[in-house]
């Protein structure tokens, strides 16, 4: 394993970079009403990070053996785990939405969020999912401090969904970011405490949780390389933030004004 330690020049940079991709995330908001597309999300995304003077790092991004994924950003609806297509399908009053966004500054540093919408009156299981999934994410976060590990992470992940009858998507995980899209460690959301890599000042990485509703099987939908759904076809749910782990604890690095509030467990953060 081979982790990049970032100075404190480069986490400034990284805050930077992370608080762009949270910006693209607030210019969005408003238009995700009932009756758009994914597509127009994509461009609007796109026009955004123009704007900003950054790049989507995910347009033409081709790891091994996966076509180049097409879209500015990646938008995952419903029963869509992960790395959902922008296409030209209505959303409608109900649904749910992820939207990832990854964004490269013009001094090379990387930086990756995202976030889910309630499309128009949500229901009482789809809201319920994207709550849960947002503490969730804090329930790891809450975790990260030198000397504990990713293992306390997963954990701490684990038993707030399971508990509250939610299932973790095990494929796929959280990673260490920088000037890469996608270093080590990964961060998994599930886990056992004690375990995994140790934390330490400098590190840099994503947490991302999936819950689903449903089972946590998942499977690649169609055939365009990328899509993944529920093998049940329950709804699914993810957030994300990036952050540096600190002296004393962690540092969230994709914030921006329009980021949405942690919940009342979490006490004095730093953005």
């Amino acid at each position: 394993m081979n982790i990049t330690y970032k100075t404190a020049d480069d986490i400034e940079r990284m805050r930077e970079a992370g608080r762009l991709a949270s910006e693209v995330l607030d210019y969005i908001t408003p238009f995700i009403q009932p009756g758009i597309t994914t597509l127009e999300i994509d461009r609007l995304s796109a026009e955004c990070m123009a704007r900003q003077g950054t790049k989507s790092a995910t347009v033409g991004y081709q790891p091994p053996g996966y076509p180049p994924y097409p879209g500015h950003v990646c938008t995952s609806v419903n029963h869509v785990v992960c790395h959902g297509i922008p296409n030209d399908k209505v959303l409608k009053k109900g649904d749910i939405l992820n939207v990832d966004v990854t964004v490269i500054t013009k001094d090379g540093w990387f930086g990756d969020n995202s976030r889910m919408f309630l499309i128009g009156e949500a229901t009482i299981a789809g809201k319920r999912l994207c709550q849960l999934t947002f503490e969730a994410m804090w329930k790891g976060i809450e975790q990260v401090k030198p000397g504990a590990t990713l293992g306390d992470v997963g954990h701490a992940i684990q038993t707030f969904a399971e508990g509250h009858h939610l299932s973790v998507v095990r494929e796929y995980c959280g990673h260490g970011i920088g000037q890469k899209f996608h270093e080590d460690p990964q961060v998994l959301h599930y886990g056992k405490p004690g375990t995994g890599v140790k934390l330490q000042e400098g590190m840099v990485f994503t947490i991302e949780p999936m819950l689903n509703l449903g089972k946590r099987d998942v499977k690649e939908q169609g055939k365009d390389g990328w899509t993944i759904v529920t093998k049940d076809r329950s709804l699914s749910a993810q957030w994300e933030l990036m952050m540096a782990v600190t002296a004393t604890g962690y540092d969230i690095l994709t914030w921006s004004d329009g980021s949405p509030t942690p919940p009342p467990f979490i006490q004095g953060i730093r953005t």
